[in-house]
């Protein structure tokens, strides 16, 4: 079975690499918030191309830490799209905001400009940008409407490490960038990790300190809102051994991607995505309206597959109030979508068997 990700090959790839800097930090006997997590900070600050970063412990954090310090609180509304997971609505409730859900591009599947400069701002705090399986959103588009009503944008980079248009990367567009180091993602952890990342001093010295308990210093709470959600220092030094590699695993998922454009040859699966710097490629997405049947297909072809989203947000089941009759590409997008394996180990020849799997495929 070719897997959609194989992360004992990727670990296999670093070992040494990986081994060494966990034996560092065994050793030196500190293991929060130390110089391993002040390195990193430094470092992917300086790969992102902003002036600050601040290590948390998971992505979801991350962006629920940005939306507290923009005051996208209780009484607020915070526009996000409704096809990538749960993840920022998860942060918008939990900070105590309302989603507000603006439709897709019913080809990119990335937030439409033209749904969002539909929507009424009254009382919206912030626009989430979701870069969606790993390829950016318009972000320079949604930052012009966000300016026009004087909100910030935060972008969740969680699935686009790496990606650049223009020479600037994901996180560096908006006012804060938010980043997941989930295993899977295209620079993983060993578990759970996140950072955020902005060009502002006095927002990245808040979120030092919501982070944190809110502390001012050490067991003084002086900012509402705190909570303890800090990187760790293995964590840390997983991320520094794997940072210098990213780009190149970056290059060979490009690589992967453009193998499956000129192989994919079907007409009952669709798939829209160009090959370029702008996509790092976390996930190959493709689109079919019998898409159970496709994966059973590939099953039987020993080609596994995944959902990258089944569910819009709003349909959630916890999400009782919430509407989606106005979402009508969100909808169907998720009813579609089937993710192929795609990850920097994966070889020429499980690409052409995967895409020629899906080639012989008849609905």
């Amino acid at each position: 079975m070719i897997p959609v990700n194989d992360l004992q090959r990727h670990s296999l790839a670093v070992a040494a690499d990986v081994g060494e800097a966990l034996s560092r930090v065994a050793a030196s006997g500190w293991f929060v918030l130390g110089r391993e997590v002040s390195a990193f900070e430094r470092e992917f600050a300086e790969y992102c191309g902003t002036a600050h970063c601040i290590g948390v412990g998971n992505g979801t954090d991350a962006l629920e830490l940005a939306l507290r310090c923009v005051g996208a609180t209780r009484g607020r509304k915070v526009v996000t799209v409704g096809n990538a997971g749960f993840y920022s609505t998860i942060a918008i409730l939990s900070a105590g905001a309302e989603p507000l859900y603006a439709d897709i591009d019913p080809l990119t599947m990335l937030v439409s400009t033209a749904a969002l400069a539909e929507i009424d701002f009254t009382g919206v705090a912030a626009i989430v940008a979701t870069h969606l399986y790993g390829r950016l959103a318009p972000v320079e588009e949604i930052v012009a409407i966000a300016q026009c009503h004087g909100i910030p944008v935060i972008e969740d980079c969680a699935q686009a490490h790496g990606a650049r248009r223009a020479g600037k990367r994901a996180g560096a567009f908006g006012a804060i960038g938010c980043f997941s180091f989930y295993p899977t993602k295209n620079l993983g952890a060993l578990g759970d990790g996140g950072a955020i990342v902005c060009n502002d001093a006095s927002v990245a010295a808040r979120l030092a300190q919501l982070r944190q308990y809110g502390w001012s210093k050490k067991y003084l709470a002086t900012l509402a809102g705190g909570r303890n959600t800090r990187l760790d220092e293995m964590q840390a030094a997983v991320l520094r051994a794997k940072l210098p590699r990213l780009d190149a695993w970056n290059a060979r998922r490009r690589a992967i991607g453009a193998q499956y454009l000129a192989r994919l040859d079907n007409p009952a699966v669709a798939i829209e995505r160009p090959v370029d710097e702008s996509d790092v490629f976390h996930l190959f997405v493709v689109r079919a309206r019998a898409r159970e049947a496709l994966a059973a297909h590939l099953r039987q072809k020993g080609v596994a597959t995944d959902i990258h989203y089944p569910v819009p947000d709003p349909l959630q089941p916890v999400m009782k109030d919430a509407r989606a009759g106005d979402l009508p590409h969100t909808r169907r997008a998720c009813d579609e979508v089937l993710t192929l394996p795609c990850f920097p180990e994966m070889r020429d020849e499980e690409v052409a068997a995967a895409a020629d799997a899906v080639n012989a495929w008849r609905p």
